[in-house]
């Protein structure tokens, strides 16, 4: 199977808890009634007005040699808003003016602080396309988009022309994408996360902290090690990137309490490839029970930390320990936006069920995935 991209990530988020383990064991009630999507993506409208700015700047010979310059030295992905540093023409001002709004505005509708820096960046969409560009060819901009099911693309040449592409066929055409730093978002929203979901009730303030000290603690802890991991998703277009991922996993704390651990992947980028991360992905000092799920998502760009954690919590905090482990998929499910079971599918994959004692291939519930695990004992120094 050749490796066709996922979506972007940059890691919408919640947790599935354990089915129950028995029957006759209590059910948790029913969440409430999934908020209703947004009419549009606001993130993804951001990056258009970006990338229509960013085409008529083109105009300018210093930007546009720039933006060559800097898309080939970093392949990935140049930062936006510095493109335009230190030149003087009005294109460059007017771009450096609308990164620098655009920046701020996206992570207004991330939930995140307005101190992150730069957000947005733009790649050329495939390296093919370089021989083109550098003999001369005029590019178009366009948004990678969140709606990876899109048929079409919207891009846009130095006049502010529209031109539709096929979001199935590599364009001929040189074409610049405007697209998020999922990477710095990832990692600013895991720790907001955290943060709120702690300062609900829901989890540790520090991602994977040890639980409070035991005697099993002190000496150590035992936790759950991925030695090797896959997702499967194929047919992705060609305007969509790497991914970035991340898993939360989720159980009854000692206290007795709902809690939830998030866990960053950066690595887990495309499908179709093994990854040999040797990543700690549970720490069992956390929890209570002898069991966990594991639930994998990615951002589809739009995911705002804050709100996900507020709805999150709310559902959780109203479910209690009864002695033994109690189904709460529904009522976490039913705390997501129901756009994100539609056109914009962040949830990748689950595995329910994992034990302290798992080892070997668990293949996912949604069969999207597999992961091989082993128990670790991190002892300390």
């Amino acid at each position: 199977m050749s490796q066709s991209r996922l979506r972007r990530a940059v890691v919408a988020l919640t947790a599935l808890p354990l089915l129950a383990l028995g029957a006759g064991q209590a059910v948790a009630a029913p969440a409430p009634t999934p908020a209703p999507a947004p009419a549009a993506s606001k993130v993804t409208a951001i990056e258009d007005e970006a990338a229509r700015t960013l085409a008529a700047s083109l105009t300018d010979p210093a930007l546009r040699a720039r933006l060559r310059t800097a898309t080939a030295e970093t392949p990935a992905g140049a930062e936006l808003a510095p493109l335009a540093e230190g030149l003087t023409g009005t294109a460059a001002r007017t771009l450096a003016s609308a990164a620098a709004r655009a920046d701020r505005s996206v992570a207004a509708a991330k939930g995140l602080g307005a101190d992150l820096g730069p957000l947005l960046r733009v790649q050329l969409a495939d390296p093919s396309m370089r021989a083109a560009l550098d003999a001369g060819a005029a590019p178009l901009v366009a948004t990678a988009g969140t709606d990876e099911h899109a048929g079409t693309v919207r891009a846009y040449d130095t006049a502010g022309r529209v031109h539709i592409l096929d979001a199935r066929t590599l364009p001929t055409r040189p074409v610049y994408l405007v697209d998020l730093d999922t990477a710095k978002a990832l990692t600013a929203g895991i720790d907001l996360l955290q943060r709120e979901l702690a300062a609900r009730g829901v989890g540790s303030a520090a991602p994977s902290a040890p639980a409070a000290p035991s005697a099993q603690a002190a000496a150590g802890w035992w936790g759950t090690k991925i030695t090797s991991v896959e997702v499967n998703d194929d047919e992705e277009p060609w305007f969509k990137g790497a991914a970035e991922m991340f898993s939360l996993v989720s159980g009854f704390g000692p206290d007795g309490k709902v809690r939830v651990d998030s866990v960053a992947m950066p690595y887990l980028q495309y499908d179709g490839t093994v990854y040999y991360p040797n990543q700690i992905l549970v720490n069992w000092s956390n929890y209570k029970y002898n069991l966990a799920d594991v639930v994998l998502m990615e951002d589809d760009g739009d995911t705002n930390y804050l709100a996900l954690a507020q709805a999150v919590a709310a559902v959780l905090l109203t479910i209690a320990d009864q002695g033994a482990y109690i189904p709460l998929v529904n009522a976490v499910l039913a705390a997501l936006p129901s756009s994100w079971w539609t056109d914009d599918p962040d949830y990748v994959e689950s595995w329910y069920t994992l034990a302290r004692t798992s080892t070997g291939r668990l293949n996912g519930a949604r069969g999207n995935g597999w992961m091989t695990v082993e128990p670790y004992w991190v002892g300390q120094l």
